[in-house]
């Protein structure tokens, strides 16, 4: 028996977007916004109006919101469909053509249908006992209990450690710096993601629910249990509003596109960011810091390593042993304009480190606070809290003179240098004080209220200053924090990972669950970031699996004192050279699925569910990924093997080893070498993957020549893939780009390739390019009508 209070709710109104409830004891009004045919959405308000009247998390296609967020209530850019609204003596029912919500009168618990040839499913429901926490029975937080089935697979929550099905975790909502974090059982970590997708495995329906709220909290996903209740699971934050969103699939690609849409478009990269970029610690923080960062240069042409940035660590701001944002250590960096100069004539582009706590002995501190720039306490006094070198202030960015505060010192202390981006770094906003108070606009509140939006206001800050600084330019930004849209500014990285064998594995499903929560260009600092050196073959490894994720990047700060570089063990140079090489031959290919994540919101790094739903066995526990449409990835992530037993989804056609061309058939299992130079990997059968052919090294990294290597189907079959093109560098992607899409049709007797270009705004630098049937295929191949023989190119 439910001995819950009886809150009685009844129709308020009904407007185009949304049905309005109320309950008259409690002064609650119940909003259910039918956004999509499948898509609602559920916000509970006071009679006062809502704690929180903004959001910075939802822009629906948009690549941007205001500085001071966007309306909570505003429905723009949702379609809004017809809705249809039934009420019995007991229900209200508000359902479009595909998704129904059935609402009890007493306790406002719903029931969620989809429709099934013609027939409404149920696929979710609030938990029947006690769903919300209206008047305080269930403690001071805010919660929502669903009813959980023990087979249920849960994936998502951002960036979370563990295994990628979630089912039966307890997880904290909260950044933290969680440096040198076991990738295998630590939480939180530094980004704060209320958004998960349920998976019904019998059924194979999968739905997504989004928790629109900034404060710390918890989900639940099974650990609990109660005797006074069936399984539930549930969410739980500190303070705001309840204000969730119902995403009905079908599949989970599904739910992660129209996530991934409505939280904001994911920034295209300019092309040069898709290669290796250097960083370490030990560089700035040496006492001839730009001698060692020069150093560096030499040492990549020497080895012969192909990169394209560098990460400058915090080191260059400096003061004695501390460190001091947009400060330059002129003993280390006694000409910082000349340093990123060299750089670039190289080649490579600059990433600097700012961070957004000011110790108190920071040259600027009195100035910022007498502005009174900085998060206060209770009192109306700056706010102190524990930072790096000792106490430290955080800038209030919800100030707006703050925020150009930030945005004039990106511009006037690094781009102007010549620093071509900004590396947003400790930005988890560890503040623990619930007295502390932010300007809010003009609106002050309670910090804790809105604490994940802070990540996301100082990238915004920043890709501001980068925007304006060179309005013909992409900004490009990395962040280790963030919130929800992130995705709208920056690249980011799961922090500050231990060196240990695990590390590689667990790393790959902490990166897919962040894939899986919209946020696609993504990586891990390769080798490990904090603990001993990697040995030897640990290392290699570890380049093998990073070189393909969105972000390449290695990066330490060893115990030992030693670095992490790609020349630190001699014989394994040649090696980690190579594959190096080989993501720069794969350019084309990456850069085309950033934009498929652009346009598409379509994820980069993948599990190999998403595209292959129907293979149950693609659900079993793994450590595969896919990269991009046709590239399945079978990392290395245990020491002292020489191959790797990996599972082939099914697929017409089935798949081949990338390198050898041998063929596996589909919905079967396949043992792979695994050498030291070559990551493991299977193509899909009909796969065509774009490459640059040309024989690149660090003197001559602008060569391009465009080839495209073909994996044909042995099975009569017609595929099509379209080649992405532009400057790699412009703005404005959409209007200046050119399109190559070939067509390969299987006969049996030829392999039959048309191509047809497309160019809008933009000229392709390039009138020929070479196919290269990679298969021990013996049909002959035609491009465009011209029988190839001799391995030529030919004009497409």
């Amino acid at each position: 028996m439910n001995i819950q209070h009886a809150y009685q709710f009844a129709l308020k109104e009904k407007n185009e977007a949304h049905v309005t409830f109320y309950n008259e004891e409690s002064q609650l009004f119940a909003h259910i916004y039918v956004l999509e045919q499948d898509l609602f959405r559920v916000l509970f308000e006071k009679q006062e109006g809502l704690q929180l009247p903004t959001t910075w998390s939802i822009a629906p296609g948009e690549s941007d919101v205001e500085l001071t967020g966007r309306p909570r209530k505003e429905t723009t850019g949702f379609s809004c469909p017809t809705y249809s609204y039934h009420e019995t003596e007991t229900t209200f029912e508000v359902s479009t053509e595909t998704l129904k919500a059935t609402i009890e009168k007493e306790g406002f618990k719903i029931k969620w249908s989809r429709k099934d040839t013609n027939v409404w499913v149920v696929f979710a429901e609030d938990r029947e006992t006690q769903a919300y926490n209206y008047n305080g029975e269930l403690g001071s937080t805010i919660k929502h209990y669903l009813r959980r089935e023990i087979t249920e697979q849960y994936f998502g929550l951002g960036e979370r450690t563990g295994s990628l099905n979630r089912h039966h975790g307890r997880y904290r909502n909260i950044t933290i710096d969680a440096m040198g974090y076991d990738a295998e059982f630590s939480d939180p970590l530094y980004k704060h993601i209320p958004f998960y997708i349920t998976r019904n495995p019998k059924s194979g329906f999968s739905y997504g629910l989004f928790y629109d709220n900034l404060a710390p909290g918890y989900f639940d996903l099974g650990r609990e249990l109660d005797n006074y209740h069936s399984l539930y699971r549930y969410f739980e934050a500190e303070s705001g509003d309840l204000d969730y969103y119902m995403l009905a699939g079908p599949t989970v690609k599904d739910v992660v596109q129209t996530y991934t849409w409505m939280t904001g478009t994911t920034a295209m990269p300019p092309k040069w960011s898709l290669g290796y970029s250097g960083s370490t610690m030990s560089y700035t923080d040496a006492p001839n810091a730009q001698e060692q960062l020069q150093q560096f240069i030499t040492h990549c042409e020497e080895h012969d390593i192909l990169c394209d940035s560098f990460q400058l660590s915090s080191g260059y701001t400096s003061i004695d042993d501390k460190r001091y944002v947009f400060h330059w250590n002129k003993e280390k960096f006694p000409d910082a304009k000349q340093l990123a100069a060299d750089f670039k004539a190289k080649g490579l582009r600059l990433a600097a480190n700012i961070k957004p706590a000011f110790l108190r002995s920071h040259p600027e501190y009195d100035e910022l606070e007498k502005q009174q720039f900085f998060i206060q306490n209770e009192h109306g006094e700056t706010e102190l809290a524990q930072f790096w070198d000792g106490g430290g202030a955080y800038l209030d960015f919800t100030n707006p003179d703050a925020f150009n505060w930030w945005k004039d010192q990106v511009k006037e202390q690094l781009l102007a240098y010549g620093i071509e981006s900004t590396w947003n770094d400790n930005n988890e906003y560890e503040i623990w004080n619930h007295g502390a108070q932010v300007h809010g606009f003009g609106n002050k509140r309670d910090f804790q209220s809105i604490r994940a939006v802070f990540p996301l206001l100082m990238m915004k800050a920043s890709f501001e200053a980068q925007e304006e600084h060179d309005q013909n330019q992409r900004p490009f930004l990395i962040s280790r924090s963030g919130a929800p849209g992130m995705q709208r500014y920056v690249q980011t990285w799961t922090g500050d990972n231990r060196t240990e064998w695990k590390t590689i594995r667990y790393n790959i499903k902490t990166g897919l669950g962040l894939t899986l929560s919209g946020i696609h260009n993504i990586g891990h600092d390769v080798g490990g970031f904090a603990g001993p050196k990697p040995d030897e073959e640990l290392f290699v490894r570890w380049v093998q699996n990073g070189v393909f994720h969105p972000r390449f990047t290695i990066h330490s700060w060893n115990e030992d004192e030693t670095v992490n570089e790609p020349w630190m063990y001699k014989e394994a140079t040649p090696a980690i050279r190579k594959l190096i090489q080989l993501r720069s031959m794969l350019t084309p290919y990456w850069y085309t699925a950033f934009y498929q994540s652009h346009t598409e919101h379509e994820p980069i790094m993948k599990p190999t569910f998403l595209d292959f739903e129907d293979d149950q066995k693609s659900w079993e526990e793994n450590d595969d990924f896919l990269v991009g449409p046709s590239l399945l990835v079978a990392s290395v992530v245990e020491p002292d093997v020489t191959e790797r037993k990996v599972y082939a989804p099914i697929h017409a056609g089935g798949w081949f080893d990338f390198y050898r061309g041998t063929h596996v058939e589909g919905g079967s299992y396949t043992t792979l070498p695994a050498p030291l130079d070559e990551t493991p990997l299977l193509v899909k059968a009909g796969a065509i993957i774009p490459i640059n052919e040309a024989p690149r090294t660090f003197k001559e990294k602008d060569k391009d020549d465009r080839a495209f290597l073909l994996y044909p189907s042995k099975e009569n079959a017609q595929v099509s893939y379209t080649l992405y093109e532009d400057d790699g560098i412009s703005r404005h992607v959409k209007e200046s780009h050119a399109t190559v899409t070939v067509t390969m049709e299987t006969t049996d007797e030829s392999i039959l390739i048309k191509t047809d270009v497309s160019e809008m705004g933009y000229n392709l630098p390039y009138t020929k390019a070479r196919f290269n049937v990679k298969t021990s295929d013996t049909r002959e191949l035609y491009v465009n009508g011209q029988l190839i023989k001799n391995n030529e190119q030919v004009s497409i």
